[in-house]
């Protein structure tokens, strides 16, 4: 439903002057995204697309024939969303598939464990591979072992990561998942397991990509589940030698092209400026990926929308973007940073944001921009401030797709989420929609609507990235 036409004149009526406040947004911009806001508070789409994504599509791993379909998927939701221009652009990946992954302890305490393997992980081969463990309280000190003290052993990392609303945990605690094959492989050891990097008690294993060095032999890497992580300290700490059989197959194939799936709301006065909104539209093969990312493509798909059906378009372009294969190395944010750079454009996006966090409430608004533009963030955050939003200056950091454009150069906002859940269900069987506030989604696309709408609408130039979020 479009917004009326007597609830715009009153907005147009409202004061033409622009306010000098440095702001360059009249009453009648803020009387439009109040319009927004208190639209999307009353029921937004986001929750009907991520049902969509999450049942016709489902896993999304990429460069899958799933991965196809949800390209296809959200071409085709776009235009049905109102979007004037609906457009695809290549991501070009290798591929890696998940086979088979099966852990139990021999010795001397017989047990099955639950295990996932590690995304980009080889397998063990044909058959199983068994070797005594050897535990390490966290990377570091798995790095401080003495050289070749790990040969015919696999290497386990127990360290637990802690939960915070802002996922703060995360940063110290992924450090195991991402080096600690290529730390192990240094120290001799022929595998590695590592204690989920996540926060519920739940018996899920949670996967996440990994990485390996040209330089160092690679191992097989995978992740407990946590209650089977403390079952194996547990075992441990008999003070008894522990076998591990683990059995995983697993394939990395030649390159795949995908691709990012771009919707626009077309600028009525600067077209060639945009501001970007946007989630990643793959993910993980064990859930459906209802929070990690179908809750972020849903909230922007849904937010762009709200702008499309307004009477008069911002003066700038409003960009929402799905991008490709986040999961596994931000190939789709590095691929789209790349081709701006290409065409000279990266100085033409004047403000970037991306919905990556789950499903939860939007509590901060932050951003990087020229100090001068800041007068513009404090008044998108009086907007904000109903729905429980406050603006915070000097911290914050971009979403992990829009980094790479970011890097270059480009300015950003970020909507901070409440994350006091999401590494619960975070890469894991349990990512499904049921996890999923609809009214929380309207929320957030409440506070996506009204952001893009003020940045798009203003005159004022939101200048380079900062070296830190401004002022």
């Amino acid at each position: 439903m479009r917004l009326t036409q007597t609830l715009l004149a009153a907005a147009l009526l409202a004061g033409p002057a622009l306010a000098a406040d440095g702001t360059g947004l009249d009453a009648g911009d803020l009387a439009v995204a109040e319009s927004l806001r208190g639209k999307a508070m009353a029921g937004s789409a986001a929750w009907s697309v991520v049902e969509s994504l999450t049942t016709e599509v489902g896993p999304r791993l990429a460069g899958t024939e799933a991965d196809a379909r949800a390209v296809r998927w959200a071409e085709a939701k776009f235009r049905a969303m109102g979007f004037d221009k609906v457009y695809l652009e290549p991501v070009t990946f290798p591929v890696w598939l998940r086979q088979r992954e099966r852990a139990e302890v021999l010795a001397p305490f017989p047990q099955p464990l639950v295990v996932t393997a590690l995304g980009g992980s080889i397998g063990t081969g044909e058959k199983p591979l068994d070797a005594e463990v050897a535990e390490f309280a966290n990377l570091d000190a798995l790095k401080a072992a003495p050289e070749g003290s790990l040969a015919g052993k696999i290497a386990f990392i127990s360290n637990r990561m802690v939960r915070f609303k802002d996922g703060r945990g995360y940063g110290p605690a992924v450090g195991a998942r991402s080096n600690g094959a290529v730390e192990a492989a240094r120290k001799g050891a022929v595998a590695i397991v590592i204690r989920s990097i996540g926060t519920s008690n739940d018996r899920f294993a949670h996967t996440g990509t990994m990485r390996y060095l040209p330089d160092v032999p690679r191992i097989p890497a995978a992740a407990l589940s946590n209650p089977d992580a403390d079952l194996l300290v547990n075992m441990l700490g008999r003070g008894q030698p522990v076998t591990l059989r683990l059995d995983l197959s697993a394939e990395t194939r030649e390159a795949y092209t995908s691709h990012n799936v771009i919707g626009e709301i077309t600028g009525r006065e600067l077209p060639g400026e945009v501001v970007t909104l946007g989630g990643h539209l793959d993910s993980w093969d064990q859930g459906t990926g209802a929070i990690d990312d179908g809750a972020g493509v849903g909230i922007t798909m849904a937010a762009g929308a709200l702008i499309g059906e307004l009477p008069q378009a911002p003066r700038r372009t409003v960009r929402v973007i799905a991008y490709a294969n986040e999961e596994q190395g931000l190939y789709g944010g590095k691929a789209y940073a790349e081709a701006r750079e290409a065409a000279g454009e990266i100085d033409a996006h004047q403000l970037s944001a991306e919905s990556d966090f789950g499903a939860g409430r939007v509590y901060a608004l932050r951003a990087g921009v020229d100090p001068a533009a800041w007068p513009v963030i404090e008044k998108i955050g009086e907007v904000l401030a109903p729905l429980g939003v406050v603006t915070e200056a000097g911290v914050g950091s971009p979403g992990p797709d829009v980094g790479p454009i970011v890097a270059k150069g480009a300015t950003w906002a970020q909507l901070a989420q409440d994350g006091t859940d999401y590494f619960d269900y975070h890469h894991t069987p349990n990512d499904t929609l049921d996890k999923i506030d609809p009214k929380a989604l309207d929320q957030q696309v409440a506070a996506y609507a009204v952001l893009a709408w003020l940045a798009a609408e203003t005159e004022v130039d939101f200048g380079r990235a900062p070296a830190k979020a401004a002022p």
